[in-house]
């Protein structure tokens, strides 16, 4: 396989342009930390973006930063923390989960994924904080959207466009994203409980309070055990987290009354923010799932908080199924003990009952390429994913197929 490593975005152009003169299909990709999301990619050549790093610009007052794609989100977070200022949508890191490194994952890797944790319920996912970029699509031609400000009426948001596309519509060189102000201090209301349904219960409570929740999750007593947290480890029963962040003072007297709202629940605790910041990235980044030895089938389950406990109670019966709950009860992650297939047919046939979609996060590559890694499409949306594909890359240069078969 041939390797194009461009150092700068006249490279990126030329290296797709001739891809496309010679009808080469290209693998697009970063650091490599999420190369094992979607349906295998076979090419002959490939394009990273592994050499396009640096901040280009950083203007705290401004609330923006601008870097090259193949920038590591390491260095972004390093940088932000230096004004104490923060990537508000909690960008993911999946390197452990997919049997990687933790910290390789880049900006524009992220973007691509759309890859958002468990503030997105309060502040949107990362598609809200993207504020511009530049990129070059699979015709072989150079275009941008968007600037330094939310408000562009200079024509289509392909911001959101871009978000979610896997690289399957052009390959995204410089990005400008939003940052916000990192909260002075955190606290995390725990109620115990071991039923799902009265989690859903407490987390919309919580969610409908006017105390301005920050993330909202259930993790059952199993996934527990496999929290390093003060409080969470070695607990008996599974636990409800409510996050409230702010000034000091002010968190002190929400937390309180949140307690107070949920007493009648059962035994509430609270964690603190050294431990908060440790509990919340465990959630994001799926840490119970990524211990050393476990090798079971991901799914990452979008659905209406209400029916995610009754999805859970379809799929609870599969080999080796373990699931916790983000998002209020939004995104489920659900881990299977099942190889061969993944539990795609019932995953999916419980998902569909409720309207919700699921998505494969981590199998191994025979299975990504045996089953639908993303939520089949409906005829409709599949003529008009068709139709922005054949906008974007009619040849189907690429990342050929790697959200879906002839795509």
């Amino acid at each position: 396989m041939s390797n194009f490593a461009p150092e700068n975005a006249q490279q990126v152009l030329d290296a797709v342009a001739w891809a496309v003169s010679e009808g080469a299909p290209l693998q697009v990709r970063g650091s490599n930390s999420k190369s094992a999301i979607g349906r295998p990619v076979n090419t002959e050549h490939e394009i990273n973006t592994s050499n396009l790093t640096g901040i280009r610009l950083y203007e705290p007052e401004e609330l923006i930063l601008q870097a090259e794609a193949g920038t590591t989100m390491a260095e972004i977070e390093a940088a932000l923390d230096e004004k104490n200022q923060q990537l508000a949508f909690e960008p993911m890191d999946l390197g452990p989960l997919l049997q990687g490194e933790s910290g390789t994952g880049t900006l524009g890797g992220v973007i691509a994924g759309n890859l958002s944790g468990p503030r997105r319920i309060r502040v949107g996912a990362a598609r809200d904080h993207l504020l511009g970029f530049d990129a070059v699509s699979g015709r072989g031609e150079a275009f941008k959207s968007g600037g330094r400000v939310m408000k562009n009426v200079t024509g289509y948001d392909l911001c959101k466009l871009m978000c979610g596309s896997w690289g399957t519509l052009g390959v995204m060189t410089r990005l400008t994203v939003k940052v916000l102000p990192r909260a002075e201090k955190e606290r995390t209301v725990l109620v115990h409980t071991d039923d799902r349904q009265q989690a859903v219960a407490i987390m919309r409570d919580g969610l409908n309070a006017p105390y301005d929740v920050t993330g909202a999750c259930w993790v059952p007593r199993s996934v527990t055990a496999r929290i390093d947290v003060e409080h969470v480890t070695g607990t008996d029963t599974g636990l409800v987290a409510l996050r409230l962040e702010g000034p000091d003072v002010s968190v002190s007297y929400r937390a309180a009354q949140m307690r107070e709202l949920l007493k009648d629940y059962g035994k509430t605790d609270e964690l603190h923010t050294s431990n908060g910041r440790k509990f919340w990235p465990a959630i994001r980044d799926v840490q119970p799932f990524a211990k050393p030895g476990d090798e079971r089938v991901v799914w990452r389950i979008s659905v209406a908080p209400s029916e995610a406990p009754s999805i859970l109670e379809k799929l609870n019966g599969l080999s080796g199924a373990e699931a916790f709950m983000d998002w209020g009860g939004g995104l489920v992650w659900l881990a299977l003990d099942m190889p061969s297939d993944g539990g795609a047919d019932d995953v999916r046939a419980a998902v569909a009952g409720f309207g919700g979609h699921a998505t494969l996060i981590r199998g191994s590559q025979a299975l990504r390429g045996a089953v639908p890694v993303f939520q089949p499409l409906s005829p409709g949306v599949k003529k008009l994913t068709e139709r922005i594909k054949a906008s974007f890359d009619p040849d189907r240069v690429l990342n050929p197929g790697r959200m879906y078969d002839g795509l």
